[in-house]
This record gives structure tokens, C-alpha cells and sequence, in this order.
């Protein structure tokens, strides 16, 4: 597997053939979460927290304290770790039902190659003035499950479509609870 670096540029540029690449890897989870998934997830929690110490809250003026940073960063990277265990999740359970395989290494490939631009998008949490490029370039997280989905989780082409849509409808949901914690004061 290249580096995380690579990976990353490869998914966000070159996403059809890094998919197809993806799907004839074999990888282990852990490898996934711990050269992927984590260092991805920690990027946007740390600009979130010292954007809140320097510039403040989404829904406050005030500075937070090192405290409520430090607490901000924590509880921010397990709801985005959450996020994409709860949407590999789902895409594993859904499989079946269109025709597709119940793998859920592949799920796990699909929901941390696909959320790429929404991890790195969140670095932009360092002010909450940006709050709207980060929602934008995120949904193109949206398009990257549309490409990957059919691929990894071998969904036949005529009920790759609805597979698609229902993930899509679940991942925005996900999404949505996940920006929740940006008006949590700590």
C-alpha cells in the first residue's frame, strides 16, 4: 500500500482507477484505520481546536479555553472516527440486499477512501468562517461513494444506482450528526 499522502492525491484526482487499484488490494483493517483513517481523522480536531483557542467557537466569540481545546480535539476525533465505522457499517449491511458482497474490508475501503475530502476538508475548522468550503468540498465525498460503492462492493450495474442513493442518503445523515459537535460548547 503507498503512503497515506499519495493515496489521498491518488482519491481525490484520480479517483476510478485508484478505486479500481483499491479493489484488488489486499489490506487488513487495521492497516486501514491506523495509516488512513486516523491520521486523516486527527487533522481536522486539531485545527478545530486551535482555531477555537485562537479565534473562537462556530457559535461563540469567545475563546476557548486550553481545557475546552483539548476536550473539542478529543471528542472530535472520536465522532469522526464514529462516522466512518458507523457508515462502513452500513455499506457492508446494504451490500446484500442490491446483489452486492458482504465484505466489510471492502466497506471499510469504500467509507475511508470516500470520506478523503471531507477529513481533509475538515482542517478548514481552524476558523468557523469557512465553515460553508468545508461543507462544499465535502460533497465530494458524495461523488467518491458513487464511484467506489459499485466497484468495491461488487453491486451489479442495474442496482448499483439505488445501492448508491441509499448509501448517499445515509452518509449526508452521518455527515449532519457529525457537524453537530462544531455548536458543542466545552
Amino acid at each position: 500500500m503507498e503512503t497515506m499522502i499519495g493515496r489521498a492525491k491518488d482519491i481525490l484526482f484520480e479517483p476510478r482507477p485508484t478505486f479500481k487499484e483499491v479493489d484488488t488490494e489486499f489490506t487488513q483493517s487495521g492497516t486501514i484505520w491506523g495509516k488512513y483513517v486516523l491520521p486523516l481523522a486527527l487533522l481536522g480536531p486539531l485545527a478545530g481546536a486551535i482555531g477555537r483557542v485562537v479565534f473562537g467557537g462556530a457559535l461563540q466569540s469567545e475563546r476557548a479555553s486550553i481545557n475546552g481545546a483539548v476536550m473539542y480535539f478529543v471528542v472530535s476525533v472520536i465522532v469522526t472516527l464514529l462516522a466512518v465505522f458507523v457508515l462502513a457499517q452500513l455499506i457492508g449491511l446494504l451490500a446484500p440486499g442490491f446483489g452486492g458482497q458482504k465484505n466489510d474490508v471492502q466497506a471499510l475501503k469504500v467509507a475511508a477512501y470516500a470520506s478523503t475530502p471531507a477529513l481533509v476538508a475538515a482542517v478548514l475548522n481552524i476558523h468557523p468562517m469557512f465553515w460553508w468550503l468545508s461543507a462544499i468540498i465535502s460533497l465530494y465525498s458524495l461523488y467518491l461513494l458513487y464511484l467506489g460503492l459499485p466497484v468495491l462492493m461488487k453491486v451489479p450495474k442495474d442496482r448499483a444506482m439505488g445501492y448508491t442513493a441509499v448509501v448517499i442518503i445515509l452518509a449526508v445523515v452521518i455527515f449532519l450528526l457529525e457537524r453537530v459537535k462544531e455548536y458543542v460548547r466545552f
